[in-house]
């Protein structure tokens, strides 16, 4: 028996590659896919009818182009706001549009090509450090400039521009529609569910409905968590949005226990609270607005109702904001305009991460540039298109993803080829191009390899309308995909070995000793001090967060892993905030704290550290400051529950 189970595990995969392919399947969105199956081959079959099939000319050159553009803004938008997702779109069509403009001085020999993708390559890089947004924008910047070097049509460059602006608008309007018929932001809803869950748990005390529901409370909380989470890992660079949605789950803590102390004692809540939360729903839903009523504390009762009460007025600063956090904490004046570009420049130039990742994109791109010039290739625009892609501007690991990448890109070029093939140039061609779209929603919820083998196909039949080519460049297309990935694996991934690990754990740890210097500053040292500990604190979350892109950027499950540390960052950048809130009201007039709560408060801060190395026994006990500390000190004690309840899934992160 002890020989086969050693036979049997010589005979498994090493345990890096079965979390490489290992996936979950996601839900089917069926409304992106409807979307998606319209949009996107929506043009071309115009084109189509408008020219009469599908023989090259400019008609079908337009179609192509059109197709490229509603292809681009389908993509841009993910589940959010619809703000948010308009922004999205206009950020991925306008990068995408200079990328054609660029892409028309990338073509030909020489070394021009060669400074302009260089130069292209390192601008996208730290344009994508800033934002989620401008991070998918900077990939399409890359990627349709490679496309624009070397897809020739009988159109001049201002038309082919045109027409894939007009796609790209007519996508926007299927995305309009989309929003106006489904219902609220599902990430919103989700957290919204949570506190109507917690009304109900209220409403339920003392019946035989309190286990049910209580069950019910905690399904709400996980689905919360995990939509969040999932969110946030598919999310290629911060979002505003989302940590927000962490923040009021975070905040929820202290609600969700005392209604669950509450129903086990069998203490009726307070009918107050029961429509406080359901308020809290309505408006985390978007539904509904806070009032400036706050309901009051309440200094007797069952110590479970008083904690409900002490709960909803948590949460209700941070959902409305109605008055001062505690009312003690002065409001944050809105950044200058310098403290925004020195938080500009800590994200770009002044992170050792994106100086670093603009270096290896730019190189990894001048090496493909340089083979797309000089090797005997058919279609050398692929080798520079399959390395944008792969590698993709958002600080991601790369090796994880660039064999994911491959290895759906070379499979979706081997469907391609047998669509080509098999498929006549009818409107045959249309139905595969509407079955690959379709797809796309679904696979890109799954992982980068499996999103790759249906987003391939697409491109290489449109791009087949506009350069046809015989069934005989399949091996030169695997071939070029091949020289794509080698070189991001060689370039980007060997020659660097401080991207091969992601260390949360050291980047949390110096995030605590930053914070740690901090408080001691705001409280106790000069302003030059205190604003030095500032930039060091916010500098450190900053690098912090870097660090978690490098790890979201791998596939699932590996992302949703290290996403499950995402709600103890967005908790430091919570206490952050409130020990600088509190640095405001003691300059505007707020009694100056008493320096053993700050000392207290230091040690429990210094705790973290120790906690992120080797996890304590669960501490239940609350740290207590008064004036101008009471924000900060609940923001410590929701940062010191998080860590030592440890995150979900934290123990893969390392």
């Amino acid at each position: 028996m002890g020989e086969q189970r050693r036979r049997e595990r010589s005979l498994r995969a090493p345990a890096w590659l079965e979390e490489l392919v290992r996936t979950t399947p996601p839900p089917v969105p069926w409304r992106d896919v409807a979307r998606f199956a319209v949009s996107i081959p929506a043009p071309l079959a115009l084109a189509v009818a408008v020219g009469g099939g599908l023989e090259p000319g400019s008609a079908l050159g337009a179609g192509v182009f059109a197709t490229i553009g509603a292809l681009a803004a389908s993509l841009a938008p993910q589940p959010g706001p619809l703000r948010e997702r308009l922004r999205r779109i206009l950020a991925a069509t306008l990068f995408g549009t200079l990328g054609l403009l660029v892409g028309q001085y990338a073509s030909g020999g020489g070394w021009g090509p060669v400074a302009v993708i260089a130069a292209l390559s390192a601008v996208a890089a730290l344009i994508s450090a800033v934002s989620a947004t401008l991070s998918l924008g900077a990939l399409q910047l890359l990627v349709y400039t490679a496309l624009a070097s070397g897809l020739v049509t009988p159109l001049p460059a201002a038309a082919e521009v045109g027409f894939f602006l007009c796609g790209a608008a007519w996508a926007t309007v299927t995305t309009l529609v989309q929003a106006g018929i489904e219902p609220l932001d599902p990430d919103r809803s989700a957290v919204a569910v949570v506190f109507t869950r917690i009304g109900e748990l209220l409403t339920a005390v003392g019946s035989d409905a309190a286990p049910e529901a209580r069950r019910a409370l905690t399904a709400a909380l996980n689905a919360a968590y995990d939509r969040v989470i999932r969110s946030r890992s598919r999310s290629a660079g911060r979002s505003r949005e989302l940590s927000e949605l962490a923040g009021v789950l975070n905040a929820a803590a202290p609600l969700v226990e005392g209604a669950v102390a509450a129903a086990r004692a069998g203490a009726p809540a307070d009918p107050q609270d029961v429509v406080a939360v359901h308020s809290l729903a309505a408006a985390v839903s978007g539904s509904g607005q806070l009032t400036d009523q706050r309901p009051a504390p309440l200094a007797e009762g069952h110590p479970a109702v008083r904690a409900v009460r002490h709960g909803v007025r948590l949460v209700w600063n941070v959902v409305g904001d109605p008055e001062e956090r505690a009312g003690a904490a002065a409001a944050v004046p809105r950044p200058d305009l310098r403290t925004r570009l020195h938080d500009l420049g800590d994200r770009t130039l002044a992170s050792a991460d994106a100086r670093s990742f603009a270096v290896r994109l730019a190189l990894c791109m001048t090496v493909a540039e340089i083979a797309r010039q000089y090797l005997p290739i058919e279609r050398p625009y692929w080798v520079l298109l399959t390395v944008a892609i792969v590698l993709k501007p958002d600080f991601g690991s790369v090796f994880t993803r660039a064999v994911q990448r491959g290895a759906g890109t070379l499979l979706g070029v081997l469907i391609g080829s047998a669509l080509l093939a098999a498929l006549p140039r009818d409107g045959w061609v249309l139905v595969a191009l509407a079955c690959s779209a379709a797809v796309l929603p679904w696979a890109r919820n799954a992982n980068f390899g499996l999103f790759s083998v249906f987003q391939t196909p697409l491109i290489i039949l449109l791009l087949d309308l506009a350069l046809p080519s015989d069934p005989g460049l399949v091996g030169a297309r695997l071939l070029d995909t091949l020289i794509g990935c080698a070189i991001v694996l060689v370039f980007g991934y060997l020659l660097w070995p401080q991207t091969w690990r992601a260390p949360l754990d050291e980047a949390l740890g110096e995030a605590a000793r930053a914070l740690d210097a901090f408080v001691a500053a705001a409280f106790t040292g000069s302003p030059t001090e205190r604003r030095r500990a500032r930039r060091r604190s916010y500098r450190a979350l900053t690098e912090l967060q870097t660090q978690l892109q490098r790890r979201l950027a791998e596939p699932p499950p590996i992302s949703t892993r290290a996403a499950a540390w995402w709600p103890v960052i967005v908790q430091l950048e919570r206490t952050s905030d409130a020990v600088t809130e509190a640095v405001i009201a003691s300059r505007g007039g707020e009694p100056a704290p008493d320096l053993a709560q700050v000392a207290v408060l230091r040690r429990a801060i210094r705790g973290l550290e120790d906690d992120v190395r080797a996890p304590a026994v669960p501490d239940d006990a609350e740290l207590h400051a008064e004036g101008v500390l009471a924000p900060v000190a609940r923001e410590v004690d929701a940062a010191r529950r998080l860590v030592r309840e440890a995150a979900p899934g934290r123990r893969g992160v390392r």
